[in-house]
């Protein structure tokens, strides 16, 4: 979750005045952190997931679905119950960008034992349980875990209804989007007014439409006349949008590590993995009540926050900014952070020299510092007047203000102040799932997966432009059947390459530094292995898995999940935008013109909904799983615990 601060926002003029401000007064409380807590270390692994969930109101008379603008007043009652259990409630609750979101966590992290794993899936159970809860489900209110909801952004998408026009709408001037649809918290609305001022214009987003045999050639939509903007940047053949809302849900994992340098490993080893989970989450085939031709929703979210100028886009020569720069603040990481990985680096960083140098000389190494100077080319976009002047030994906010909105596929993160949480990362790619079973599948293959990297010392570094083309190729249309992705041959070093079946010990090239190391495989190649070649992820973990003390109720939890991916990967199971192109395409009013109605929208929500809530049978999008999950640890897992771990509380909130 980004910093949510309480208090009165600064337009984005006043913003701009303070920027030096922030910038200067956050790296200060960075180098503060950093010389603090560099040589920390023993800090045992606790890891969390993020949720963000949608509210929908289903009218069966009318055949219509809506999102339902009342998360305000839900979280009210869930943050109640949260204060009123602090110890027994199971989830912690947060406001998202959009009236009808929510953010869900566990209340407290998970740890270190395998046991641990287990608990995921009965956990996000008990938290839709909970919202549930709270809705009227006689009015036909559910809660769904939708990347993209369909018609979000056509008229009369929201409960109550709101007249949608720019003239109505003073903080967003969107065709598509009433501000009535943002959340009440200051933080999103003022996100949304001072990205589009800063800017200089309303951002302007364009996907790429599905052409099927019907759809208009070339497909063209007509805007109002007196929307300039629209009829300027709207491209043929594309699904325009114009707002900062559109494919927002994901799910989130946040992993703490032992020291600094685990975590800096951790971060530069899952980096060349973020493109492949992207593909493998796949969840947002339909935009604005279209069907695009392609299937996830990062280029959507990187246009549409997109607050660089004309100038930093390169369209203008610079004057009044000082840097072109090639990315949204919603993009592709850049840089590999470890010493050993700068090799890769590879693609030209843009960043604030005087804050690398400020850093270095505090000590940081130049990699990380690179880094952090490259996030502070950017202005903070939202800021508050009670929190301008701030105690640098003792606060991160401004510090915060620029890292939390420089919105990449994966966040390096520093122990916050006057906590015992230590150095972080979180994994942020992944597009959300329908059901439980299947988040909790995608969270727990990756914090799995960060223990078999440390556990054998793997290596998946590549050139960080072939992780800038991956993430592109990630997101085409059926990009886990059809794609191709690049990625390192031999992941083993060389006196462990014989550990997995079907590894080659001829091909284990280690630490080399030659085009050989890498080459384009399939997500099938890249999970599941090719007899005589890559031997496959899933290979490497299940080998991990015959060393650990592992109870059988996790193995058999765990198996299953494996199993999922690993499907997914292969393409006997289907990812979620498949499935819902799918249901698109097959329903008896469609039209084969791209054209996603209200009744498809409705049949698709009641479906989706009765899916989640176990009531319909999906076997072709995860198959029959009967997991184990638990919503706490055995009895002997708690003896492990407090064996382990002494005295110690883990009460932090990691996330």
């Amino acid at each position: 979750m980004g910093l949510l601060t309480l208090g009165t926002p600064l337009s984005w003029e006043d913003t701009k005045k303070w920027s030096d401000h922030v910038r200067k007064h956050g790296i200060q409380q960075l180098i503060n952190i950093y010389r603090r807590l560099k040589d920390r270390h023993g800090d045992v692994l606790k890891w969390g997931d993020e949720m963000e969930y949608m509210l929908v109101v289903m009218d069966e008379d009318t055949k219509t679905a809506r999102l339902s603008l009342n998360a305000n007043e839900v979280l009210e009652i869930l943050e109640k119950r949260e204060k009123e259990s602090p110890r027994d409630y199971p989830a912690s609750w947060h406001p998202e960008h959009g009236a009808f979101m929510l953010e869900g966590t566990p209340i407290r992290p998970y740890g270190h034992l395998m046991e641990h794993l287990n608990m995921v899936e009965a956990n996000m159970r008990l938290r839709r349980e909970e919202i549930l809860s709270v809705l009227d489900q006689k009015r036909g209110e559910t809660v769904l875990t939708l990347t993209s909801f369909p018609r979000h952004g056509c008229p009369g998408f929201t409960d109550p209804e709101v007249e949608c026009n720019p003239t109505v709408n003073p903080e967003s001037r969107s065709l598509f989007f009433p501000d009535a649809a943002i959340s009440i918290h200051p933080r999103f609305r003022n996100f949304v007014r001072n990205i589009r001022e800063r800017r200089g214009e309303k951002v302007s987003v364009n996907i790429p439409v599905f052409k099927d045999s019907n759809t208009p050639k070339p497909f063209k939509e007509t805007f109002p006349i007196d929307d300039v903007e629209a009829n300027r940047n709207a491209k043929d053949d594309h699904i325009y949008m114009d707002y900062t809302a559109f494919g927002l849900a994901c799910v989130q994992c946040t992993l703490q590590a032992s020291d600094l340098g685990e975590a800096l490993r951790l971060y530069d080893q899952l980096a060349p993995l973020c493109p492949i989970f992207l593909a493998l989450s796949a969840a947002a085939p339909v935009h604005r009540g279209y069907l695009a031709d392609t299937d996830c929703r990062c280029n959507i979210i990187s246009q549409s926050v997109d607050c660089r100028t004309r100038e930093e886009r390169g369209l203008e020569p610079l004057k009044h900014d000082k840097f072109v720069i090639p990315k949204s603040r919603y993009d592709s990481i850049d840089c590999y952070l470890t010493p050993e990985a700068e090799k890769y680096n590879d693609i030209d960083l843009v960043l604030d020299q005087d804050i690398c140098q400020q850093l270095q000389d505090a000590g940081m190494g130049r990699s990380l510092a690179r880094h952090f100077a490259h996030l502070f080319i950017r202005d903070p976009i939202s800021l508050f007047s009670e929190k301008i002047h701030q105690n640098d030994e003792l606060e991160t906010d401004h510090f915060e203000a620029i890292q939390t909105t420089n919105w990449q596929p994966l966040r390096f993160k520093p122990p916050p102040p006057n906590s015992t949480i230590g150095w972080r990362v979180e994994f942020r790619p992944m597009e959300i799932q329908l059901t439980d079973f299947e988040n909790a599948a995608y969270v727990v293959f990756i914090v799995l997966l960060t223990r078999v990297i440390l556990f054998y010392n793997l290596n998946f570094l590549i050139p960080m432009s072939k992780v800038d083309e991956n993430m592109q190729e990630a997101q085409k249309r059926d990009a886990v059947r059809q794609g191709l992705f690049w990625f390192r041959k031999e992941v083993l070093p060389p006196y462990k390459s014989g550990l997995a079946a079907g590894s080659d010990s001829q091909c284990n090239g280690g630490w080399k530094e030659d085009d050989k190391e890498y080459t384009k495989m399939t997500i099938n190649e890249i999970i599941n292995g090719k007899a005589g070649g890559f031997q496959g992820l899933v290979s490497l973990m299940n080998s991990y898995l015959e060393t650990v003390d592992i109870d059988v109720d996790t193995r058999c939890s765990v198996q299953q999940y494996l199993r999922l991916i690993q499907k997914r990967a292969s393409g006997e199971l289907m990812t979620t935008a498949r499935w819902i192109r799918s249901f698109v395409q097959n329903h008896p009013k469609y039209k084969s013109d791209s054209v996603v109605s209200e009744e498809i929208t409705y049949d698709l929500t009641k479906v989706a909904d009765e899916i989640t809530k176990g009531v319909r049978a999906c076997p072709e999008l995860f198959g029959t799983p009967r997991t184990r999950s638990k919503v706490s640890l055995s009895s002997e897992g708690q003896k492990k615990l407090r064996k382990e771990t002494p005295g110690k509380a883990d009460i932090d909130v990691l996330i």
